[in-house]
């Protein structure tokens, strides 16, 4: 299974793209995760920002490869633990699809991405920059995948 890490922006900081490889190199062939970059949408004075986040859900959803599990990250959405994203990963690994997970700019996702995901995953009720939420899901996921292979990286 590959997981599918769609996010708005481009041309991160060195510790950016090195935190969120630290811990997606850690995740075995058989759940891989890729990171496909979306640039973001042109901000202009006097532009509603809708016009921008608009532009980044087109190109995220033309982004996602065909028959994926869509999950959309969004504040609004439901709240896992580290168990319960264990739990979830266990699920896509024995459907054999593909999962994308749909991360926006600074604007949050288009209504039509938040329509087209099958779940809706908050990380916390905290607003981190979209930057960091890459080196997050890296690191969770690899957390759940530890956990799921019984590995001591989590102690619950």
């Amino acid at each position: 299974m590959r997981i599918h890490l769609l996010a708005v922006g481009t041309r991160m900081p060195a510790w950016v793209a090195s935190g969120y490889r630290e811990y997606a190199q850690r995740l075995p062939r058989e759940c891989t995760l890729q990171l496909v970059e979306i640039p973001p949408g042109k901000r202009r004075k006097g532009q509603p920002p809708e016009r921008a986040r608009l532009e980044e859900g087109r190109q995220l959803l033309a982004a996602v490869p065909t028959d994926c599990h869509v999950i959309a990250l969004d504040v609004r959405g439901q709240a896992w633990s580290t168990q319960n994203l264990a739990g979830h990963l266990r699920d896509w690994l024995a459907s054999g699809r593909d999962v994308a997970l749909l991360v926006g700019g600074p604007d949050g996702l288009s209504p039509e991405c938040l329509s087209r995901a099958v779940q809706v995953w908050s990380l916390s009720a905290l607003t981190f920059p979209h930057l960091l939420v890459r080196i997050l899901l890296a690191e969770q996921l690899y957390r759940a995948w530890s956990i799921t292979a019984g590995h001591p990286y989590h102690r619950a």
